[in-house]
């Protein structure tokens, strides 16, 4: 069998060289090669540009949105930054205004509170005075009584002209009020 593909082998080496190639297949090749180079150029190629094209219009629309998307967030910050600061200044006026109104109030209470004592403390005087009267005269009863009875045992006789007493009462606590005064000063 060998000797057989040996042979075989031998036969054709006498006619063709196995290094050059046969013209008709070089031909073909050349053929199919053009078709194939075609049909890249033909059809290939346009969707490879055109896929390439999308590409590059997508990234580029892309980079678009982006930038858009941080020009939007810049001044969306830039928003928030100033309500942030107005939120502040406001939140400080409300609280100067609470604390002027606070003051305020606390004035009014202190100043409603005097007025309050002083009127407490005028009724307490006038309450005082008209006591100090109750007792003046129910003193000046008492002891106009008592002066006369004493009186009346010391002189011997019952004093009981109203007249002649009212004058001796009168007399006395005038003498006592003297003395009370001189004693004072």
């Amino acid at each position: 069998m060998h000797q057989m593909i040996i042979s075989a082998a031998t036969e054709g080496a006498e006619a063709a060289n196995p290094l050059v190639p046969n013209p008709w297949e070089m031909g073909v090749v050349f053929a199919g090669f053009v078709v194939l180079m075609y049909i890249v150029v033909k059809f290939i190629v346009p969707m490879f540009e055109k896929t390439f094209a999308e590409r590059a219009e997508a990234i580029e629309g892309g980079i678009a949105k982006a930038e858009k998307a941080q020009a939007e967030a810049s001044a969306a910050l830039e928003e928030y930054k100033q309500q942030l600061t107005d939120a502040r200044a406001e939140a400080n006026r409300i609280r100067e205004e609470a604390r002027a109104e606070g003051a305020q109030i606390l004035a009014d209470l202190k100043e409603k509170a005097a007025a309050e004592s002083a009127r407490i403390t005028a009724q307490a005087h006038a309450a005082i005075q008209s006591e100090r009267q109750a007792a003046v005269v129910s003193l000046r009863a008492e002891v106009g009584t008592l002066a006369t009875t004493l009186a009346g045992r010391i002189v011997g006789e019952a004093l009981s002209d109203d007249a002649r007493s009212a004058r001796v009462v009168d007399r006395f606590l005038a003498d006592l009020e003297t003395q009370n005064a001189g004693a004072a000063k």
